[in-house]
Protein backbone atom coordinates (compact mmCIF):
# COMPACT_ATOMS: atom_id res chain seq x y z
CA UNK A 1 0.00 0.00 0.00
CA UNK A 2 2.89 2.67 0.51
CA UNK A 3 3.17 2.10 -3.04
CA UNK A 4 -0.38 4.33 -3.49
CA UNK A 5 0.52 6.60 -0.84
CA UNK A 6 3.94 7.72 -1.80
CA UNK A 7 3.27 7.15 -5.90
CA UNK A 8 -0.10 9.41 -5.50
CA UNK A 9 0.73 12.18 -2.59
CA UNK A 10 4.29 12.87 -3.46
CA UNK A 11 3.27 15.31 -6.71
CA UNK A 12 0.98 17.49 -4.48
CA UNK A 13 4.16 17.76 -2.38
CA UNK A 14 6.27 18.75 -4.79
CA UNK A 15 3.88 21.14 -6.26
CA UNK A 16 2.80 22.76 -3.37
CA UNK A 17 7.03 23.18 -2.24
CA UNK A 18 7.44 24.57 -5.57
CA UNK A 19 3.94 26.87 -4.94
CA UNK A 20 5.23 28.22 -2.01
CA UNK A 21 9.41 28.38 -2.29
CA UNK A 22 9.40 29.14 -6.77
CA UNK A 23 12.53 29.62 -8.31
CA UNK A 24 14.04 26.26 -9.30
CA UNK A 25 11.36 24.24 -8.03
CA UNK A 26 9.02 24.90 -10.56
CA UNK A 27 11.44 23.38 -12.93
CA UNK A 28 11.56 20.41 -9.87
CA UNK A 29 7.47 20.21 -9.93
CA UNK A 30 7.43 19.78 -14.59
CA UNK A 31 10.29 17.31 -14.03
CA UNK A 32 8.67 15.22 -11.31
CA UNK A 33 5.53 15.23 -13.36
CA UNK A 34 7.23 14.20 -16.38
CA UNK A 35 10.50 12.42 -16.57
CA UNK A 36 10.39 11.43 -12.56
CA UNK A 37 7.31 9.26 -13.41
CA UNK A 38 8.96 7.78 -16.43
CA UNK A 39 12.07 6.89 -15.35
CA UNK A 40 10.39 4.98 -12.07
CA UNK A 41 8.11 3.13 -14.54
CA UNK A 42 11.34 1.57 -15.83
CA UNK A 43 12.86 0.34 -13.06
CA UNK A 44 11.93 -3.47 -12.46
CA UNK A 45 10.05 -3.42 -10.12
CA UNK A 46 7.57 -6.41 -9.23
CA UNK A 47 3.91 -5.15 -10.19
CA UNK A 48 1.46 -4.13 -7.64
CA UNK A 49 -0.54 -7.05 -6.95
CA UNK A 50 -4.40 -7.03 -6.32
CA UNK A 51 -5.63 -6.98 -2.77
CA UNK A 52 -8.29 -5.45 -0.16
CA UNK A 53 -6.25 -2.68 1.51
CA UNK A 54 -7.98 -1.29 4.18
CA UNK A 55 -6.33 1.79 3.99
CA UNK A 56 -7.24 1.33 0.20
CA UNK A 57 -10.84 3.32 1.43
CA UNK A 58 -9.10 6.18 3.15
CA UNK A 59 -6.20 7.69 1.15
CA UNK A 60 -8.76 8.74 -2.04
CA UNK A 61 -9.88 11.37 1.19
CA UNK A 62 -6.40 11.94 1.93
CA UNK A 63 -6.05 12.90 -1.91
CA UNK A 64 -8.83 14.98 -2.01
CA UNK A 65 -7.78 17.52 0.68
CA UNK A 66 -4.80 17.71 -1.03
CA UNK A 67 -6.11 18.56 -4.45
CA UNK A 68 -7.92 21.41 -2.90
CA UNK A 69 -4.95 22.77 -0.91
CA UNK A 70 -3.07 22.40 -4.29
CA UNK A 71 -5.80 24.32 -5.61
CA UNK A 72 -5.68 27.47 -2.74
CA UNK A 73 -1.72 27.58 -3.39
CA UNK A 74 -1.41 27.43 -7.20
CA UNK A 75 -3.73 30.16 -8.57
CA UNK A 76 -2.21 32.99 -6.52
CA UNK A 77 1.43 31.45 -6.92
CA UNK A 78 0.65 31.37 -10.58
CA UNK A 79 -0.68 34.39 -10.75
CA UNK A 80 0.95 36.94 -8.01
CA UNK A 81 4.07 34.31 -7.45
CA UNK A 82 7.26 35.94 -7.81
CA UNK A 83 7.89 33.34 -10.73
CA UNK A 84 9.54 34.42 -14.03
CA UNK A 85 7.23 33.54 -16.97
CA UNK A 86 8.43 30.67 -17.57
CA UNK A 87 8.98 29.22 -14.54
CA UNK A 88 5.00 30.51 -14.58
CA UNK A 89 4.26 28.15 -17.71
CA UNK A 90 6.44 25.21 -15.86
CA UNK A 91 4.96 25.09 -12.79
CA UNK A 92 1.40 25.57 -14.58
CA UNK A 93 1.55 22.78 -16.53
CA UNK A 94 2.76 20.25 -14.01
CA UNK A 95 0.14 21.35 -11.43
CA UNK A 96 -2.42 21.19 -14.44
CA UNK A 97 -0.54 17.29 -14.93
CA UNK A 98 -1.20 16.30 -11.50
CA UNK A 99 -5.11 17.69 -11.58
CA UNK A 100 -5.65 15.96 -14.67
CA UNK A 101 -3.98 12.87 -14.23
CA UNK A 102 -3.89 11.94 -10.19
CA UNK A 103 -6.99 14.51 -9.02
CA UNK A 104 -9.27 12.98 -11.74
CA UNK A 105 -8.40 9.45 -11.17
CA UNK A 106 -8.95 10.12 -7.48
CA UNK A 107 -12.61 12.02 -8.50
CA UNK A 108 -13.34 9.14 -10.32
CA UNK A 109 -12.28 6.14 -7.50
CA UNK A 110 -14.92 8.66 -5.45
CA UNK A 111 -17.73 8.68 -7.38
CA UNK A 112 -17.83 5.03 -7.91
CA UNK A 113 -17.59 4.77 -3.83
CA UNK A 114 -21.52 3.59 -2.06
CA UNK A 115 -20.98 6.43 0.48
CA UNK A 116 -22.99 9.44 -1.16
CA UNK A 117 -20.82 11.76 0.58
CA UNK A 118 -17.69 10.01 -1.18
CA UNK A 119 -19.45 10.03 -4.23
CA UNK A 120 -20.05 14.07 -3.86
CA UNK A 121 -16.97 14.81 -2.74
CA UNK A 122 -15.54 12.95 -5.99
CA UNK A 123 -18.20 14.79 -7.63
CA UNK A 124 -16.61 18.39 -5.63
CA UNK A 125 -12.77 17.45 -7.35
CA UNK A 126 -14.47 17.97 -10.45
CA UNK A 127 -16.80 20.91 -10.22
CA UNK A 128 -13.29 22.64 -9.24
CA UNK A 129 -12.04 21.73 -12.03
CA UNK A 130 -14.98 23.09 -14.09
CA UNK A 131 -16.26 19.75 -15.60
CA UNK A 132 -18.86 18.84 -12.29
CA UNK A 133 -20.86 17.07 -15.37
CA UNK A 134 -18.67 14.19 -15.76
CA UNK A 135 -20.02 13.04 -12.84
CA UNK A 136 -22.97 11.89 -14.37
CA UNK A 137 -22.08 11.45 -17.88
CA UNK A 138 -19.43 8.98 -16.58
CA UNK A 139 -21.71 7.38 -14.41
CA UNK A 140 -24.87 7.49 -16.07
CA UNK A 141 -23.68 7.02 -19.82
CA UNK A 142 -20.43 6.25 -20.03
CA UNK A 143 -20.51 2.46 -18.26
CA UNK A 144 -23.72 1.86 -19.94
CA UNK A 145 -22.79 2.37 -23.46
CA UNK A 146 -19.24 2.21 -23.28
CA UNK A 147 -17.33 0.91 -26.61
CA UNK A 148 -20.56 2.09 -28.74
CA UNK A 149 -21.78 5.10 -30.85
CA UNK A 150 -24.00 5.61 -27.93
CA UNK A 151 -21.32 7.03 -25.69
CA UNK A 152 -19.66 10.39 -26.63
CA UNK A 153 -16.34 9.36 -24.47
CA UNK A 154 -15.52 6.14 -26.69
CA UNK A 155 -13.28 7.20 -29.52
CA UNK A 156 -14.03 5.24 -32.97
CA UNK A 157 -10.84 3.87 -34.75
CA UNK A 158 -9.77 6.60 -37.04
CA UNK A 159 -10.70 9.12 -34.92
CA UNK A 160 -7.94 11.63 -34.00
CA UNK A 161 -7.97 13.16 -30.63
CA UNK A 162 -8.56 16.94 -31.57
CA UNK A 163 -12.19 15.74 -33.71
CA UNK A 164 -12.58 13.51 -30.38
CA UNK A 165 -12.61 16.64 -27.84
CA UNK A 166 -15.34 18.83 -28.66
CA UNK A 167 -17.55 15.95 -29.55
CA UNK A 168 -16.71 14.23 -25.96
CA UNK A 169 -17.24 17.85 -24.11
CA UNK A 170 -20.29 18.76 -25.36
CA UNK A 171 -21.73 15.24 -26.01
CA UNK A 172 -20.66 14.17 -22.50
CA UNK A 173 -22.36 17.38 -21.19
CA UNK A 174 -25.92 16.76 -23.39
CA UNK A 175 -25.83 13.35 -22.93
CA UNK A 176 -25.28 13.43 -18.89
CA UNK A 177 -28.02 16.09 -18.48
CA UNK A 178 -30.34 14.08 -20.93
CA UNK A 179 -29.19 10.81 -18.65
CA UNK A 180 -30.48 12.71 -14.87
CA UNK A 181 -34.21 14.09 -16.33
CA UNK A 182 -34.87 10.49 -18.17
CA UNK A 183 -33.75 9.44 -13.98
CA UNK A 184 -36.14 11.99 -12.61
CA UNK A 185 -39.01 11.87 -15.06
CA UNK A 186 -38.95 15.44 -14.41
CA UNK A 187 -39.66 15.02 -10.67
CA UNK A 188 -36.73 17.71 -9.33
CA UNK A 189 -33.77 19.62 -10.17
CA UNK A 190 -30.88 17.53 -11.94
CA UNK A 191 -26.98 18.11 -10.31
CA UNK A 192 -26.36 20.23 -13.21
CA UNK A 193 -27.46 23.35 -10.92
CA UNK A 194 -25.37 22.40 -8.42
CA UNK A 195 -22.56 21.69 -11.06
CA UNK A 196 -22.87 24.99 -12.58
CA UNK A 197 -23.33 26.60 -9.28
CA UNK A 198 -20.49 24.92 -8.10
CA UNK A 199 -18.67 26.21 -10.57
CA UNK A 200 -19.41 30.05 -10.21
CA UNK A 201 -18.45 29.47 -6.74
CA UNK A 202 -14.68 28.09 -8.19
CA UNK A 203 -14.51 31.21 -10.18
CA UNK A 204 -15.76 33.57 -7.18
CA UNK A 205 -13.28 32.02 -4.96
CA UNK A 206 -10.28 32.26 -7.53
CA UNK A 207 -10.99 35.88 -7.95
CA UNK A 208 -10.84 36.30 -4.10
CA UNK A 209 -7.78 34.57 -4.02
CA UNK A 210 -5.89 36.64 -6.56
CA UNK A 211 -8.44 38.95 -8.56
CA UNK A 212 -8.90 38.70 -12.37
CA UNK A 213 -5.62 36.83 -13.04
CA UNK A 214 -6.59 34.30 -10.73
CA UNK A 215 -9.29 33.87 -12.52
CA UNK A 216 -7.71 33.00 -16.14
CA UNK A 217 -5.36 30.63 -13.87
CA UNK A 218 -7.87 28.92 -12.63
CA UNK A 219 -9.58 28.50 -16.77
CA UNK A 220 -6.69 27.74 -17.54
CA UNK A 221 -5.45 24.76 -15.18
CA UNK A 222 -9.11 23.40 -15.29
CA UNK A 223 -9.02 23.79 -19.94
CA UNK A 224 -5.17 21.71 -19.60
CA UNK A 225 -6.84 18.87 -16.94
CA UNK A 226 -9.50 18.67 -18.79
CA UNK A 227 -7.40 18.00 -21.61
CA UNK A 228 -6.47 15.31 -19.75
CA UNK A 229 -9.16 13.88 -18.63
CA UNK A 230 -10.62 13.63 -22.43
CA UNK A 231 -7.04 12.23 -23.38
CA UNK A 232 -7.59 9.50 -21.18
CA UNK A 233 -10.98 8.63 -22.14
CA UNK A 234 -9.82 8.51 -25.87
CA UNK A 235 -6.85 6.20 -25.42
CA UNK A 236 -8.99 3.71 -22.92
CA UNK A 237 -11.20 2.78 -25.28
CA UNK A 238 -9.93 3.52 -28.85
CA UNK A 239 -10.75 1.53 -31.72
CA UNK A 240 -12.69 -1.04 -29.34
CA UNK A 241 -16.45 -1.98 -30.20
CA UNK A 242 -18.91 -3.90 -28.28
CA UNK A 243 -20.39 -6.34 -31.11
CA UNK A 244 -24.50 -5.55 -31.83
CA UNK A 245 -26.59 -8.71 -31.03
CA UNK A 246 -29.19 -10.00 -32.94
CA UNK A 247 -31.94 -8.51 -30.62
CA UNK A 248 -30.50 -5.68 -31.33
CA UNK A 249 -28.84 -4.96 -27.86
CA UNK A 250 -24.64 -4.25 -27.04
CA UNK A 251 -23.30 -7.60 -25.87
CA UNK A 252 -22.00 -6.63 -22.45
CA UNK A 253 -18.86 -4.82 -21.81
CA UNK A 254 -15.65 -7.07 -21.54
CA UNK A 255 -11.76 -6.98 -20.82
CA UNK A 256 -11.33 -6.71 -24.82
CA UNK A 257 -13.47 -3.80 -24.85
CA UNK A 258 -10.80 -1.40 -22.73
CA UNK A 259 -7.25 -0.60 -23.12
CA UNK A 260 -4.39 -1.38 -20.15
CA UNK A 261 -0.66 -1.02 -18.95
CA UNK A 262 1.33 -2.90 -16.50
CA UNK A 263 3.57 0.05 -14.96
CA UNK A 264 3.92 -0.10 -11.71
CA UNK A 265 4.78 3.88 -10.95
CA UNK A 266 2.21 5.77 -13.20
CA UNK A 267 -0.23 3.20 -12.29
CA UNK A 268 0.03 3.88 -8.66
CA UNK A 269 0.02 7.31 -9.04
CA UNK A 270 -2.91 7.07 -10.44
CA UNK A 271 -4.61 4.65 -8.58
CA UNK A 272 -4.78 1.69 -11.11
CA UNK A 273 -6.66 3.56 -13.78
CA UNK A 274 -4.43 1.91 -16.18
CA UNK A 275 -6.29 -1.13 -15.16
CA UNK A 276 -9.15 0.15 -17.04
CA UNK A 277 -10.65 -3.40 -18.38
CA UNK A 278 -11.60 -5.21 -14.41
CA UNK A 279 -12.96 -1.46 -13.81
CA UNK A 280 -15.57 -1.68 -16.27
CA UNK A 281 -16.48 -5.26 -15.43
CA UNK A 282 -16.28 -4.46 -11.75
CA UNK A 283 -17.04 -0.58 -11.13
CA UNK A 284 -17.52 -0.87 -7.72
CA UNK A 285 -14.03 -2.44 -6.86
CA UNK A 286 -11.57 -0.16 -5.15
CA UNK A 287 -8.83 0.81 -6.64
CA UNK A 288 -6.41 -1.71 -5.25
CA UNK A 289 -7.99 -4.37 -5.62
CA UNK A 290 -8.32 -3.99 -9.44
CA UNK A 291 -7.07 -6.97 -11.55
CA UNK A 292 -4.23 -7.15 -14.84
CA UNK A 293 -4.30 -9.88 -16.46
CA UNK A 294 -2.26 -11.27 -19.60
CA UNK A 295 -4.88 -11.36 -22.47
CA UNK A 296 -6.62 -7.80 -21.37
CA UNK A 297 -5.96 -5.28 -24.34
CA UNK A 298 -2.24 -3.69 -23.36
CA UNK A 299 -0.87 -0.69 -25.06
CA UNK A 300 2.89 -0.88 -25.58
CA UNK A 301 3.70 2.33 -23.48
CA UNK A 302 2.69 3.99 -19.79
CA UNK A 303 -0.72 5.38 -19.54
CA UNK A 304 0.89 8.98 -19.35
CA UNK A 305 3.24 8.64 -22.78
CA UNK A 306 -0.04 7.23 -24.57
CA UNK A 307 -1.33 10.21 -23.64
CA UNK A 308 0.82 12.32 -25.13
CA UNK A 309 1.46 10.14 -28.29
CA UNK A 310 -2.77 10.50 -28.44
CA UNK A 311 -2.03 14.29 -28.90
CA UNK A 312 -0.14 13.78 -32.48
CA UNK A 313 -3.14 11.80 -34.12
CA UNK A 314 -0.95 10.25 -37.23
CA UNK A 315 1.88 8.92 -34.51
CA UNK A 316 -0.96 7.49 -32.49
CA UNK A 317 -2.84 5.65 -35.50
CA UNK A 318 0.55 4.51 -36.57
CA UNK A 319 1.06 2.99 -33.21
CA UNK A 320 -2.18 1.89 -32.04
CA UNK A 321 -4.15 1.00 -34.94
CA UNK A 322 -2.34 -2.20 -36.31
CA UNK A 323 -2.99 -3.30 -32.30
CA UNK A 324 -6.62 -2.43 -32.49
CA UNK A 325 -6.98 -5.00 -35.51
CA UNK A 326 -5.18 -7.42 -33.56
CA UNK A 327 -7.11 -7.22 -30.79
CA UNK A 328 -10.34 -6.89 -32.88
CA UNK A 329 -9.79 -9.60 -34.93
CA UNK A 330 -8.87 -12.04 -32.08
CA UNK A 331 -12.65 -10.96 -30.82
CA UNK A 332 -13.63 -11.83 -34.11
Amino acid sequence: MYRYILASLSPYAVLGAACLLGGGWAWGALIWMTVYVAVMDKLPVRPLAAADWAAARDLPMVLAGAHFALLVLAIPALAQGPLSGVQAVALGVAVALCFGQVSNSNAHELIHRGERWQHWLGAAIYVSLLFGHHSSAHMRVHHLWVATPRDPNSARLGQGFWAFLPRAWVGSFRAGLAAERALRQGRGATPYRAYLAGAATMLAVAWLLAGGRGVLVLLLLAGYAQIQLLLADYIQHYGLRRETLANGKYEPARAQHSWNAPHWYSSAMMLNAPRHSDHHQNPARDFAALRLDPEMPQWPYAMPIMAVLATVPPLWRRVMDPRVHAVTGKCE
